[in-house]
């Protein structure tokens, strides 16, 4: 008798068990906030910072917000594969589980995708309040303009050891690093307030190229496998080697990761679905073969622009 196949049942449990295990990038709830969707379209309408504590003359003093709507469309995505009969049959390697696995892995690391695509494209694509994401003349309210688009000059670091912007050393990285989280610092909400006073955790991203100068620079040996380094009055500072941002060689980008808001914000409107055309079915009657697909309804947007600073080296 020919092996048994294995059930459409069991294949989809196989692939929900890995999906649950959760094997993507572990940035992605660091710099983004995920909401849930029930509609096509949904409009956040964005708004400014509550009113700082102020001395009690004549009663209260109720202030409104300063509002721009941000609208983040849902879209439908999909991967799908196709399964032979008789490979089923003959599977006896364990390649099937294989080829689950990747799917699911492909499933995990989607919205890396999503965002990486929207930091890519920060200094062309505008925000909530008109700019571009990361641009020199952000404005609002009583903030002034303020940028978070920074550059630094290599050459004119104090280094006992001088790189290139595409290849800086451990000390200069560390300064260029070090310029990013003050430029974070000095930005000011609408009120004209200190919007990162309490920030103490940042995330620096670069890509691959530069990867090993900033685990060097930023990295204290914990024995986690996690590269960070403790700053003066408790600051942390964690680096993360994204390869979806390879495109760039002589900059990277400093995210705040402790706020109630994020930089990005990461919409869904359905769960990850996994659907079969499988044992029974006309497919299977007529094509000998079985289809399994995932699909969901989700998307991206920018959230917080003062919450992310990139710096170009020179």
């Amino acid at each position: 008798m020919g092996a048994e196949v294995l059930s459409s049942r069991a294949i989809i449990g196989m692939f929900y068990e890995i999906l649950e295990q959760n094997t993507g990038t572990s940035w992605i709830d660091s710099v983004s906030n995920l909401f849930d969707s029930d509609q096509a379209l949904e409009t956040y309408p964005w708004i400014g910072m509550v009113p700082t504590l102020r001395e009690w003359i004549g009663g209260r003093h109720a202030k409104g917000f300063n509002s721009a709507e941000l609208n983040i469309e849902n879209l439908h995505f999909e991967s799908t594969i196709e399964i032979l009969v008789r490979e089923l049959r003959r599977d006896k390697t364990g390649q099937l589980a294989v080829r689950i696995g990747e799917l699911a892995d492909r499933t995990n690391t989607h919205w890396a995708k999503l965002l990486s695509v929207l930091i890519l494209n920060g200094e062309t694509q505008l925000c909530y309040d008109g700019q571009y994401f990361f641009d020199t003349d952000h404005q609002e309210g009583n903030s002034g303009a303020q940028s978070n688009l920074i550059t630094t000059d290599i050459s004119a670091l104090p280094a006992t050891v001088h790189g290139s912007a595409t290849a800086p050393s451990p000390e200069e990285f560390q300064q260029a690093v070090s310029k990013s989280i003050t430029q974070l610092t000095s930005l000011k909400d609408d009120q004209g307030e200190p919007i990162n006073e309490t920030a103490r955790e940042f995330l620096v991203m670069v890509p691959y190229s530069l990867l090993s100068v900033a685990q060097t620079a930023l990295t204290v040996p914990r024995g986690t496998g996690v590269s960070e380094i403790i700053m003066p009055d408790n600051v942390t500072t964690k680096v993360v080697g994204n390869v979806r941002l390879n495109a760039w060689t002589d900059k990277f980008a400093t995210f705040r990761t402790d706020g109630r808001l994020k930089a990005f914000i990461r919409q869904q409107e359905t769960d990850v679905v996994m659907k079969a055309k499988a044992e029974g079915s006309e497919y299977e009657f007529d094509n000998d073969a079985h289809q399994y697909g995932v699909d969901t309804w989700r998307n991206v947007g920018f959230g917080r622009w003062q919450y992310a600073v990139l710096n170009q080296l020179v």
